[in-house]
């Protein structure tokens, strides 16, 4: 998949995100002020915070398809990193808010009977957030992009959060008023997870934490299988949006030349290209084979 590819494919899953958003929260505001539900009335102040992040990560996936320019050489990509930080402040803020309305409404007894089309539009909440989600993750785990996995997550908040809304409108509508708060309440919870997450995974990008092990020994034993190449150590990589960027070296025979061993790196460099479409660049520093050097590093 070309890079423009990559960006159209997330580019569209996020569209339809947004739009079919922007439909519930509309749905979702009506039914529970003429459905007399606080619950789904407040899932439709949700969903306009979901609205917000989902145009914010619009804007972060247009900013973070540039290639690389003088100002920013390494590319856009942590734009992406910064859009699923937002994105799970956005789902911690809801999980807390949420909270402190079901506690606020238990400790006053602020019950209500809901009608018919708050039900109903909890239950049209969970179905489209739980496809959305679906539809969403599979793209979002195909281009390893932050953003639209943290958009994924989201969805799959509301999704949950409607179950619970769900249970506590038909307690209500029959009559057991505090089900309503009391369902929100456990929820949250849940929903403060799902932020914690984000954000941790978020973070992690930002911070070039390590990323996975098996990860790095696939690719030491596909840079060691090309001829010429004795050894491959101190491999590193760090995410960048869509991209890993990976640092390696390669230990060589040293009575090779300049030019031999710039071919050799090219081989290695293509091969991993090939293999991984996720990765964004590879830079490679050689060394000579079974000769005493100093790596230098101030990190």
């Amino acid at each position: 998949m070309q890079r423009d590819e990559r960006f159209d494919s997330a580019d569209r899953i996020i569209k339809v995100g947004f739009w079919v958003n922007a439909l519930l929260m509309v749905f979702k505001l009506a039914a529970g002020y003429w459905g007399h539900s606080d619950a789904v009335f407040a899932d439709g102040i949700e969903s306009a915070c979901d609205f917000v992040a989902i145009f914010a990560t619009m804007m972060a996936l247009k900013l973070g398809r540039q290639p690389f320019d003088a100002n920013h050489p390494y590319g856009h990509g942590r734009a992406e990193s910064l859009a699923a930080l937002l994105v799970s402040l956005v789902i911690f803020a809801t999980g807390v808010w949420i909270l402190w309305e079901s506690i606020h409404a238990i400790i006053n007894r602020d019950f209500k009977s809901p009608g018919w089309i708050a039900v109903a539009a909890a239950f049209f909440t969970i179905v489209i957030k739980e496809w959305l989600y679906r539809f969403s993750v599979k793209t979002g785990k195909m281009l390893e992009s932050p953003a639209l996995l943290a958009i994924a997550k989201d969805h799959r908040k509301d999704a949950v959060t409607s179950v619970s809304t769900l249970v506590g409108v038909v307690g209500a509508f029959f009559g057991f008023g505090i089900m309503d708060p009391l369902a929100a309440g456990l929820t949250s919870f849940f929903i403060l997870h799902i932020g914690y997450q984000t954000f941790r995974e978020s973070a992690h990008d930002l911070m070039d934490g390590a990323v996975p092990t098996d990860f790095i020994e696939a690719l030491q034993g596909l840079a060691e299988s090309v001829e010429r190449v004795e050894h491959v150590h101190e491999m590193r990589a760090r995410r960048s949006g869509q991209y890993m960027i990976v640092d390696l070296k390669l230990e060589m025979d040293p009575q090779m030349t300049v030019k031999e061993s710039h071919d050799v790196a090219t081989r290695v460099k293509k091969l991993i290209f090939e293999r991984y479409p996720g990765v964004g660049d590879v830079m490679i520093h050689i060394n000579p084979h079974d000769e005493e050097h100093e790596d230098l590093i101030r990190l």
